[in-house]
């Protein structure tokens, strides 16, 4: 297994992993953890490969994430008479609520919040941005529109409005059922689609409560405009790149990632960069140039994660987009200026004890030949903390509670272990010198920079340092 890199690898998991032997694979060959599309396949087809990551986290004995992603509200328009119709920059197509099949002058839009919430003067987006129309004019059950840029537009086709934002839940009917389903499973992570404003994160707080973690996916403008309220509710934020980039100018994406990663830097919360990442390898044993550099940028950025889609849910080189990306990764953490452009944008320390304590960490792997830091957390809020100031050394995290573990897969350079023999003061050293080697983090001769909280078991105590040299 690779534990020699420290940004983390979330995988898709589908119809290209036909079994447990290909998951533990994929583990072997650098997945963290892994994401259930709940957009496709059905309940069962979700709980075998939630069956099957279980089954190889018993047979490696190491902690793996599981993120379910909920689909969402879907937008799009109705159907056609002829299936299909041609629409001529500079014609008019009205979009209105009745359900009878549309033709080239009228569609049904079955979505009365996108009528009651686009005014004259804003563009809807249709078929993923291949089509564009403005309104000119609104009525009570209908908006009349201007094409933009025509095209082929067929049944069902999606719909996205950039500009308005729409009194609609992020969570549907379906949503809501995938939901109860994922959370009896047992699923550590929730990510959360079409967030537009801090409120969704809240609404499905109020759903999940402490059964997993919620991750809001970032792929809408308002939520890019809400982003730090958005970021200090959640727990971790996906940039979700393919409907963000329909969404926002396609230039304006790589700047938004950037002011996302520093956000959620700053607030020491995990992010991750998703969607069309290797994109080329669905198909083709080696990726196009442009990916690799799109990677790269992202480990360089600071992310904590980067995800793989179609590449393993349903492409025919789902090993190797994992290895490419491995290697991707090992080759800017490796570079001579990662740690430099990590350590430029290393955020403002607060005053609390925990701070403190990650920031001399910190300074103390940059000057002594630290192999490794371990730091015993309850609750995994200081591997975190530790974690948001990237330092040099990796983060062995030991805990008693195979939740945090879990949680801790997402997060930059910790590995956790699961270890709840630890009950006196006395124990701290002997047994993270004796872990840090059984796993293959440390050797005779090394220091480690060891942290934990005084008394045992009570979250938000960290307050002791230790160097230590294993004997």
């Amino acid at each position: 297994m690779t534990l020699d890199k420290k940004v983390k690898i979330l995988a898709t998991l589908g119809p290209a992993i036909g079994s447990r032997d290909a998951v533990r694979q994929l583990v072997e060959a650098g997945v963290n953890l892994f994401r259930l599309n709940f957009s496709h396949g059905e309940h069962a087809d979700h709980a075998l490969r939630y069956q099957w990551i279980r089954e190889v986290e018993q047979q490696l004995n190491r902690p793996l994430g599981i993120l379910m992603d909920l689909q969402g509200p879907k937008l799009r328009v109705g159907r056609f008479a002829e299936g299909q119709v041609h629409l001529q920059r500079g014609q008019h197509l009205r979009l209105d609520l009745d359900e009878t099949p549309g033709d080239s002058q009228r569609v049904n839009l079955p979505h009365p919040a996108i009528i009651a919430a686009l005014q004259p003067g804003m563009d809807l987006l249709l078929d993923d941005g291949k089509l564009r129309l403005r309104v000119v004019a609104k009525h009570a059950e209908a908006i009349d529109t201007e094409v933009l840029a025509g095209g082929e537009l067929s049944d069902r086709k999606g719909v996205n409005v950039p500009q308005a934002l729409l009194d609609l839940s992020p969570l549907t009917d379906k949503d809501r059922r995938d939901l109860a389903f994922g959370l009896e499973l047992g699923v550590d992570w929730v990510a959360l689609s079409f967030v537009q404003r801090p409120e969704d994160i809240v609404e499905a707080r109020q759903l999940i409560g402490e059964r997993a973690y919620l991750m809001a996916k970032i792929e809408k403008p308002s939520a890019v405009e809400h982003l730090q309220a958005i970021a200090e509710l959640a727990d971790a934020i996906m940039i979700a790149r393919g409907d963000l980039g329909v969404e926002v100018p396609a230039e304006q994406v790589p700047q938004i990632q950037k002011c996302i990663i520093g956000t959620c830097r700053q607030l020491g919360k995990p992010v991750v960069v998703a969607t069309q990442m290797l994109e080329s390898m669905r198909f083709s044993p080696a990726p196009t140039r442009a990916e690799v550099t799109d990677v790269a940028n992202a480990v360089a950025e600071g992310a904590d994660a980067v995800m793989l889609s179609a590449e393993t849910a349903s492409g025919d080189y789902p090993m190797e987009a994992v290895q490419m990306m491995s290697k991707i990764i090992r080759q800017v953490e490796n570079g001579p200026d990662y740690q430099a452009q990590l350590d430029v944008a290393r955020p403002k320390a607060e005053a609390t004890v925990s701070d403190a304590i990650s920031c001399a960490i910190r300074r103390i792997s940059a000057i002594l030949p630290v192999a490794v830091l371990v730091n015993y957390s309850e609750s995994g809020a200081s591997t975190l903390r530790a974690a948001r100031e990237r330092p040099t050394a990796p983060i062995l995290n030991l805990t008693p509670n195979l939740r945090t573990a879990r949680r801790l897969s997402l997060t930059w350079g910790v590995h956790s272990v699961v270890n709840d023999r630890l009950h006196q003061v006395d124990e701290i050293c002997s047994t993270a010198l004796e872990i840090a080697q059984a796993q293959g983090m440390a050797c005779r001769g090394d220091t480690l920079l060891i942290t934990a909280g005084v008394p045992f078991g009570k979250p938000g105590t960290t307050n002791t340092l230790r160097i230590e040299t294993l004997i």
